[in-house]
């Protein structure tokens, strides 16, 4: 026992041990002393005002300052980026300033671009009414001349009496007037409006006015030729020139409202050749002189954007950093004098001297008369969890903490989840052709780590990137595992060009070949590859990768229980020692142990006994003879011994614990040995370095009740635990069959064809099947089943995952979602 508690302490086993402090700052060093504590980043303040609402608290006006501040630095961000102007990098051009003073320029540029962006959308707005106006008076005036010329021979006689007659006018229609010869269309009553609309609602406006009109006009149009900025939506838009001949003021009231209902913009177009001619010159001078302002108000707009651009990176991260900390003072309070803040945190042990030299900075920076106050004090509730990781550690913590973070100073499975996880991958995925491809990503990965480091990534490649040495570990030990399966792209060896057979004849009775190597028996690493191709191959190695999973998964858990052990000492907890980890060890080793030992009997002897038969009958009929089952002497009798001590191992779980609380709980109360007893099963909330306990009322029946659930859940599990594990056998054969099935029913049998077609096909299948369907699904498969196995199998043995992470206040933690 002296020889474990000396041990040296690992860096990741246990989390980083934490203080309780507290903080008296004066008013004029606190901004000062919170922005050096938020550069060091290793303290996690605690918000003494959390019963206040945003808008009570001390400094929300300087917090909102800094809030409009962000919308104004976003506003020239997005300005920056509609231009299509590249941020400058060039940050440290213009030296330090004051927040004040950075407020003022903000406000300036602000009101100089609005003014700029009002202008320019006014200028927009009447260069696209002009465009507009210009094809309208295009295309309108063709049709007026279309009109005039109209050929008016027939019925000559009929039109002449028809005008002498002063009614016709009310019952002529607008085809007949419109090819009148007499009188104008103005003296005859005849009018015409005429615009432009979006090609897409000119059906419907067409048929509307028919109906408004009840079919009493003429309507005309004619398609632009390229599409037009609309002056509305400032978006381009294929749209459709039309003039509507009507007679009559009614009518035209009605057909200016449906204009406006479709959004269709009417422009006046006179019926004089001379005038549209002297209007289109006019409406081409504007339009020329519209486009020499706007193009000088863009370099004059785009000039400033630029001269934002060199400062916006730093800006930003000014701003983002000033909020920061007038958030953080927000969760501070005034101590009764109102001239000093009191602030209260954890942080780690190793950092007390850190921050204590920060403060001391502060005080001196900020020309302070009095020092600011740093002292540890006691708390009630328990510290969070930190662990220092660095970039190849940090992806492994991150899949425990996806489980539940820590509690305070529990042992870490991350420590051997950086082994285990990639090597369990590897049993399932286990070829070392696709575990080359794998490689190959993560050494790229790797190869670019600092320019993705430094990028933007989307979700999928951020955590593709994230977990890059996750994936290089399960790369290498795929290949590992293929080269023990002796399998590439889970094919056999002789494929390329080798054969595998065993020698028949004399002289080499005992050898085979695999291309040009000669091996001896037996197959000197790995598998042997003339199991390939044979009658037994399935059954062989199903019964290989099934005992080699019940192997693997037996000891996995086995160390998981160790594991909760080193936590039942380091926290003293001698009741879990005595009545959870020792029958526990047992329960599970009196079964699943002593199978584990008949398979290695079994393959070092080459015994022919059935541990199906030997492990069923030693619970129905423990006393009868083993015959040819049996592996070892007096093989019988332990059998009867490891049953009978999983049976009493049951209630040695169940029933001690619970009544022993009661009694160490009764003995307290009573004020013999007053003192709090820390446990893993009772929750009495009692954690290391908390001075302060808080007593909680003893439920005995709850105390039982959650025992005998652990108890029933443990027993349960080590038999559905173990069974689980072999998903690392069916995994593995079906990579391994999927893929031989790829091969030889896709590629193989495309190559036996001489046409070329028929074989290029089957090899673009088969890359096709081997990229997606062999190394992406295949990959994210035994991933999700590694991930199971040690959240469920692994670490339920030991780890409660009820803490909380230590998230101090740092400026390197900022993102940019916090503004």
């Amino acid at each position: 026992m002296n020889y474990v508690d000396n041990l040296p302490e690992m860096d990741l086993m246990r989390s980083e041990k934490m203080t309780f402090v507290q903080l008296i700052i004066p008013v004029e060093s606190a901004h000062r002393a919170i922005t050096y504590l938020g550069e060091l980043g290793l303290l996690q303040f605690r918000d003494l005002n959390a019963d206040k609402s945003p808008f009570q608290r001390t400094f929300v006006n300087q917090v909102k300052r800094c809030a409009e501040m962000s919308r104004k630095l976003r506003f020239f961000k997005d300005q920056i980026h509609k231009a299509s102007l590249a941020s400058s990098i060039q940050a440290g051009m213009q030296p330090d300033i004051e927040l004040e003073e950075l407020e003022i320029q903000l406000a300036e540029h602000e009101h100089e671009l609005n003014e700029m962006n009002s202008n320019s959308e006014k200028l927009q707005h009447t260069f696209n009414e002009l465009v507009e106006f210009k094809m309208v008076l295009e295309k309108a005036g063709d049709f007026l001349l279309s009109s005039k010329g109209h050929p008016v021979n027939e019925d000559r006689e009929l039109d002449e009496h028809a005008y002498l007659n002063n009614d016709y006018s009310d019952s002529a229609s607008l085809l007949e007037m419109e090819t009148q010869p007499g009188p104008s269309s103005n003296q005859s009553g005849l009018r015409f409006i005429s615009g432009i609309i979006s090609k897409s609602k000119v059906l419907r406006f067409e048929r509307i006015l028919f109906r408004a009109t009840r079919g009493n006009m003429l309507f005309n149009q004619s398609n632009a030729d390229d599409p037009i900025m609309d002056p509305l939506s400032t978006e381009m838009v294929e749209k459709t020139v039309f003039v509507v001949f009507f007679s009559g003021e009614q009518a035209k009231t009605k057909i200016l409202k449906i204009c406006e209902a479709f959004g269709a913009n009417c422009y006046p177009v006179p019926e004089d050749i001379t005038k549209q001619r002297q209007i289109t010159r006019e409406v081409l001078s504007r339009l020329s002189e519209l486009e020499t302002t706007l193009d000088a108000g863009i370099r004059h707009r785009n000039k400033a954007l630029t001269s934002i651009s060199f400062h916006l990176t730093k800006w930003l991260k000014m701003v983002k950093r000033e909020k920061a900390v007038f958030d953080t003072l927000n969760m501070l309070n005034f101590d009764v004098t109102k001239k000093c803040l009191v602030g209260e945190g954890w942080c780690p042990i190793f950092a007390k001297a850190q921050i204590q030299e920060a403060l001391r900075r502060a005080t001196f920076d900020s020309s302070s008369q009095v020092g600011i106050i740093f002292h540890a004090m006691d708390a009630l509730e328990a510290p969070p969890t930190y662990f220092r990781t660095n970039s190849f550690t940090n992806a492994y913590q991150e899949i425990v903490d996806a489980y539940g973070v820590a509690r305070y100073q529990e042992a870490n499975p991350a420590v051997y989840t950086v082994i285990t996880f990639p090597f369990l991958f590897a049993v399932m995925f286990g070829d070392w052709g696709h575990g080359i491809c794998l490689l190959l990503g993560a050494l790229y990965l790797i190869a670019r780590e600092n320019k993705f480091g430094s990028q933007k990534l989307g979700s999928f490649m951020e955590m593709l990137f994230g977990g890059r040495y996750v994936l290089l570990l399960m790369s290498l030990f795929s290949i590992y595992c293929g080269l023990i399966y002796n399998e590439f792209f889970s094919v056999p060896y002789h494929i390329f060009g080798g054969s595998a057979y065993r020698c028949r004849d004399d002289t080499c009775s005992n050898a085979y070949t695999v291309g040009l190597i000669k091996f001896r028996d037996p197959y000197p690493f790995g598998v042997d590859p003339s199991w390939r191709g044979s009658r037994s191959e399935l059954p062989f190695l199903n019964s290989l990768k099934m005992k080699m999973s019940i192997l693997l998964g037996v000891a996995q858990m086995n160390l998981g229980i160790m594991l909760s052990y080193f936590d039942a000492r380091f926290f003293s907890n001698s009741l879990d020692i005595k009545y959870q980890f020792v029958p526990q060890m047992i329960f599970l080793n009196s079964l699943f142990g002593y199978l584990s030992l008949l398979i290695l009997i079994k393959w070092c002897t080459g015994s022919q006994a059935d541990l199906y038969h030997v492990m069923i009958y030693m619970f129905l009929s423990p006393f009868d003879n083993l015959g040819d089952n049996q592996l070892f002497w007096g093989q019988g009798v332990i059998q009867v011994i490891l049953l009978l001590a999983a049976l009493v191992a049951v209630p040695w779980m169940l029933f001690p614990k619970p009544f022993i609380l009661k009694k160490l709980h009764s003995e307290r109360f009573q004020g013999r040995t007053y003192g709090v007893l820390r446990t893993s099963e009772g929750d009495l909330d009692s954690e290391p370095d908390s001075a302060r306990q808080h007593i909680e009322e003893f439920n005995f029946s709850e105390i039982f009740v959650h025992q005998m659930i652990h108890s029933i859940e443990f027993v349960l599990g080590a038999v559905s635990n173990t069974a689980s594990y072999l998903r690392l056998w069916a995994l593995s054969l079906a990579h391994s069959e999927l893929s031989t099935v790829f091969y030889e029913k896709v590629l193989l049998l495309a190559w036996g064809y001489e046409n070329i077609l028929i074989r290029l096909v089957g090899l673009a299948v088969f890359t096709f099947a081997t990229a997606f369907i062999l190394l992406m699904m295949e990959t994210l498969s035994a991933f999700l089943h590694a991930l199971r196995l040690h959240w469920v199998e692994f670490q339920n043995k030991f780890y409660h995952g009820d803490g909380y992470k230590f998230r101090p206040f740092s400026f390197a933690a900022l993102t940019d979602d916090d503004e």
